[in-house]
């Protein structure tokens, strides 16, 4: 069963709510649901299986969290003993941003029952997230290699889940998570309800879902890969890759830009790019996928309250990320999957708000941005943007010479210039001079002929040990460059004469 685009209901009481749940929406703002939610809730709510596909941004953590909550209250106890808050509720999710976001969510929607709540993802100590489930949850919320390891360590049961959520279903299929999704449904019971979203319905979603759901309802809210109404998007071209830097750091001036995300498509990208930008006095820091957990908090937490303005990001490290009322998105680097483009984009303009998507391009994004106008179905003109060519060598962070000396060189701040003019030959010392006649002299000695002479086999060849012997041993003996006798092999390592028998 399909349900398409519907009129949102027009208020969250259409859906006969907990009136403790009801109170914790009015206090979040929210009156009227989108549409992934009016079509969404009532599904959940009558216990059928959903594969759901909307656009970010539009409400989805809530279209499962609220029927969820609901459902689970009837069995909610009040009680201190941990086995009367088993686990009935798991919502599984790709990234720790991800299940922070549908954690904070759950948490404040359920803040007036006592319903519990739990997070659990990677990056940090497992033994800190250990009392909590020891405790007892209703709901929780994790991403699957760190459910695995507390599952191993009999943290905690899954014996009573009713319901289970598969959010970003397709990017745990990038990712690589399939086995652990296989081995974490293996242990859930047979009997329960399965929510499934995706940003895209591959073929590999549907057979997941074929896999784990019963007959589920799919419900899409908009246009596949259409990008929101509400998005202006730019695209601005450069001659070649070494001017994307500086012409990146002129659309933030010349836009005016206050507060953005920028894509690229590597770590190491990321680093560089936000220390390029911290040098042209611009505030920026990076998120990737080889900082600590720690350092990935901070830094978002910073994105969040808009003490960092602007975020470099790759497309893993910012999958779940939700940051209301973004202004800008810009593509430093287009995504090598046209699809991408779409989820990047649609971090801006959400909730009816304007948003900005600005992309640069050079002759040789010529391929991805054919794929994306192909996806999106719409051309881009793009609009030329002259910026001086970034040096790399001049990128990379200098040594500050005042650290290691109390008095810094004059014009420090200052360009450095060659010096084109020829100096004055160089005059050496007595003891360069003898330096340099003895290396001289030790190369001569080091040109003995003997080793450039081609190879002249014996005539006959020895009949026993004896024969092996020469003749004379001043065989042994021959003269050097010099004119004069080298002593003979045994001589020189000092063996000495051999000892009659």
């Amino acid at each position: 069963m399909t349900q398409s685009a519907a009129p949102a209901a027009p208020h969250f009481s259409n859906f006969n709510l907990d009136a403790r749940i009801l109170r914790a929406i009015e206090e979040s703002g929210y009156t009227t649901p989108t549409p992934i939610q009016a079509q969404a809730i009532p599904v959940v709510l009558n216990g059928q299986d959903v594969m759901g596909s909307a656009q970010t941004g539009t409400g989805k953590t809530a279209s499962f969290v609220l029927p969820i909550l609901q459902n689970i209250l009837p069995l909610a106890s009040s009680s201190t003993s941990p086995a009367r808050h088993p686990v009935r509720a798991l919502v599984l999710c790709p990234t720790r941003e991800l299940a922070v976001q549908v954690a904070d969510n759950a948490q404040k929607y359920a803040k007036h029952t006592p319903i519990r709540s739990a997070v659990v993802f990677g990056g940090m100590d497992i033994k800190s997230q250990t009392p909590a489930l020891r405790a007892g949850v209703e709901l929780l919320i994790a991403t699957p290699g760190r459910l695995l390891d507390h599952l191993e360590s009999g943290n905690v049961s899954l014996g009573q889940v009713g319901y289970l959520v598969l959010d970003e279903a397709d990017r745990m299929l990038d990712m690589g998570f399939l086995p652990d999704l296989q081995r974490i449904l293996n242990v859930l019971p047979k009997q329960r309800q399965t929510l499934l979203f995706s940003a895209t319905f591959s073929p590999e979603i549907r057979k997941l879902a074929q896999s784990y759901q019963t007959n589920p309802v799919t419900i899409e809210t908009a246009q596949r890969n259409a990008a929101s109404q509400n998005i202006t998007q730019t695209v601005y071209s450069v001659a070649d890759k070494t001017q994307k830097r500086a012409a990146l750091v002129k659309l933030i001036h010349e836009q005016k830009v206050e507060q953005a995300m920028i894509f690229v498509n590597t770590k190491i990208e990321a680093r560089e790019l936000s220390r390029f930008l911290q040098r042209a006095k611009i505030n920026a820091q990076s998120i990737h996928g080889d900082q600590s957990q720690a350092e990935r908090l901070a830094t978002l937490e910073g994105f969040k309250k808009n003490e960092v303005p602007i975020l470099v990001a790759t497309d893993v490290a910012a999958r779940g990320l939700d940051i209301s009322q973004m202004p800008c998105v810009i593509n430093f680097d287009l995504p090598y999957n046209a699809e991408d483009y779409v989820h990047r984009i649609g971090r801006t303009g959400r909730a009816g708000a304007q948003g900005r998507a600005l992309s640069i391009v050079t002759p040789l994004d010529e391929r991805l941005l054919a794929a994306i106008c192909k996806l999106t179905k719409q051309e881009f003109t793009a609009i030329p943007l002259e910026a001086t060519p970034s040096n790399t060598r001049e990128d990379r962070p200098r040594r500050d010479d005042s650290r290691t000396s109390p008095h810094p060189r004059a014009g420090a701040d200052a360009p450095r210039v060659r010096n084109t003019e020829r100096s004055a030959p160089h005059r050496r010392s007595a003891v360069e001079e003898q330096e340099l006649e003895y290396l001289r002299r030790k190369t001569r000695l080091s040109n003995d002929p003997f080793f450039t002479q081609p190879y002249q086999p014996a005539t006959t060849a020895p009949s026993s040990d004896k024969d092996t012997q020469p003749a004379n041993a001043s065989a042994l003996v021959r003269p050097n460059k010099l004119g004069q006798n080298t002593a003979p092999v045994a001589a020189l390592f000092k063996l000495g004469k051999p000892k009659k028998r």
